[in-house]
């Protein structure tokens, strides 16, 4: 009887595990086969989500630090404005729930991996793109150095001076239409660091540092914990130093008081 209860609960172990597994599979083949429908029903954009988001997280990391400080104001003239990234309003819908999670902001929607949202915003959500005005930042590349930044640990390729030239160019007309240096001290002062952080780095001759100005400072997660660690023991540590001293002086005053009736009782 027992032999056969065992082997019932085993039997009903194997059938949840095998349950739970093939539902899984079934679940993430669903998921899949969906991503390909909308990647076939997707209408095609000239425009490189991938490298719009580079060029958009340089200019995040790499320029707008600079421009809060001074509290300058970029011009919707200006072609690093949030308004003339394509993607921009998509990318703010984009949630990242947890590692392997992703949700639609519109129809909340959730996703496996950050590339299976971007097919579904393209098919699912292309009316919200703004194409008319051929708003691409990934145009901007070879000016903001997206190569440098996303091929970071490739072996550097040959210099060729006519792109080095024509990316340039690209970067002094963006210095010279974002930050004119008619408009006052703030936007004089953010011409020249424009030139200096992304400009001066287009040559072949190599001497040149790319965003020799810096970057956005982030908050390092190891900082953090040890910040909080040290505020939580640092009491505990004033706490120890006390119950050592308090000891100290009484381990002082019961000596006195040894040697005080050890006078006393001494025979003279």
């Amino acid at each position: 009887m027992e032999k056969t209860t065992a082997t019932t609960l085993i039997l009903l172990l194997i059938s949840f595990f095998l349950q739970q597994t093939l539902s899984k599979e079934i679940g993430e083949d669903a998921a899949e086969r969906t991503v390909k429908q909308e990647k076939q029903h997707a209408h095609e954009v000239h425009c490189s989500r991938e490298r719009s988001r580079a060029a958009w997280n340089i200019v995040e990391e790499y320029l707008m630090p600079f421009v809060e400080r001074e509290n300058y104001q970029i011009s919707s003239k200006c072609r690093l404005h949030p308004d003339n990234d394509l993607f921009r309003d998509q990318e703010q819908h984009k949630i990242h729930v947890d590692i392997n999670e992703w949700k639609c902001g519109y129809c909340k929607k959730s996703f496996r991996a950050e590339k299976y949202i971007d097919q579904h915003f393209d098919s699912r959500h292309y009316n919200l793109l703004n194409v008319s005005e051929g708003k691409c930042l990934a145009d901007l590349c070879g000016a903001l150095h997206c190569d440098f930044v996303m091929n970071s640990k490739s072996p550097k390729t040959k210099c060729n001076p006519a792109a080095v030239a024509k990316n340039r160019h690209l970067c002094e007309s963006l210095a010279d239409t974002c930050f004119p240096l008619n408009q006052g001290r703030s936007a004089s002062h953010l011409h020249e660091l424009f030139l200096h952080q992304f400009c001066d780095a287009h040559t072949c001759s190599g001497k040149k540092k790319h965003f020799p100005k810096g970057r956005k400072k982030q908050t390092s997660v190891i900082y953090l914990a040890l910040s909080i660690l040290t505020l939580m023991l640092l009491p505990l540590f004033y706490l120890i130093v006390y119950l050592y001293q308090r000891e100290m002086r009484q381990g002082t005053q019961n000596l006195r008081r040894i040697t005080r009736v050890g006078q006393k009782t001494k025979p003279s």
